[in-house]
């Protein structure tokens, strides 16, 4: 089945020191990685057993000169990424890269919402769905949840919603922190939150699954990487941990406690 508008289709890192941020995720995620043959720039793939999850790029000079941090980006399928780009300015958000073509592979564009929460937008034109997201049951190795966690979130609902058709489909009080809105997409796709003061921008969260949650933080830390929050128990029995890797690029995870 071909990927749908609105569908979370990749995850990409953008990291400093990418041999360094392969050792990292590959042991804490059991992600191979692997060249992908662009003949303009080194891009590399993560994946586990045969299902590819997402992409490693390497900041250049230029990249950070302009602002760009170490970090993580979601991808969400469109059908036309030169009209939903128009229609994400026209809604109040922004594009930070225009549409381009990937050869042999698709269009893309870096946008922004309007309360400056940064992703992709991508039609995939190999017509294969993604199995980067876990749509329907656990993966480990995959993407659990997509978190938005913004200044605004009744707008950020309305215009995801007026974007992509994600609906709300619940809510769960968190007391101090706000409501925690839930969002559906035929699937559960991920929640949308309040940003914390103390978070200096708004951004999108991808939870990738582990096996052994305590194993992960084990690992985070043995690594050199940094624990924010976590392990922390959710309704449900999983945990979750949201950490900054070696090269300060934060990442989220989540398991059940071995």
């Amino acid at each position: 089945m071909p990927n749908k508008q609105g569908d979370f289709i990749w995850y990409e890192l953008m990291t400093g020191d990418m041999d360094a941020a392969q050792e990292f995720y590959g042991e804490l995620l059991g992600w191979s990685c692997a060249d992908s043959g662009q003949p303009d720039m080194e891009y590399r793939m993560f994946s586990v057993g045969d299902a590819q999850i997402g992409g490693m790029m390497a900041l250049t000079e230029e990249m950070t000169a302009g602002g760009a941090q170490p970090s993580w980006m979601g991808y969400i399928s469109v059908d036309d990424v030169d009209a939903s780009a128009e229609s994400i300015k026209g809604a109040g958000g922004a594009v930070h890269l225009e549409p381009t073509d990937i050869p042999n592979i698709g269009r893309f564009a870096m946008v922004a919402d309007p309360q400056g929460a940064y992703f992709y937008i991508m039609h995939d034109s190999s017509g294969e769905e993604s199995q980067s997201f876990a749509k329907t049951e656990p993966k480990v190795g995959h993407c659990a949840w997509n978190e938005l966690i913004t200044s605004d979130p009744g707008a950020g609902l309305d215009f995801y919603s007026g974007q992509f058709g994600w609906e709300k489909d619940n809510e769960m009080d968190m007391g101090p922190m706000g409501t925690y809105h839930m969002i559906r997409h035929d699937y559960m796709l991920g929640g949308v939150m309040q940003k914390p003061d103390e978070m200096p921008v708004s951004a999108w969260a991808y939870y990738f699954r582990v096996p052994d949650i305590d194993a992960a933080d084990a690992t985070i830390k043995a690594k050199g990487g940094q624990i924010i929050v976590g392990p922390q128990e959710l309704p449900g029995g999983d945990f979750i941990i949201n950490g900054i890797d070696p090269q300060g690029a934060m990442f989220a995870l989540i398991g059940a406690r071995g």
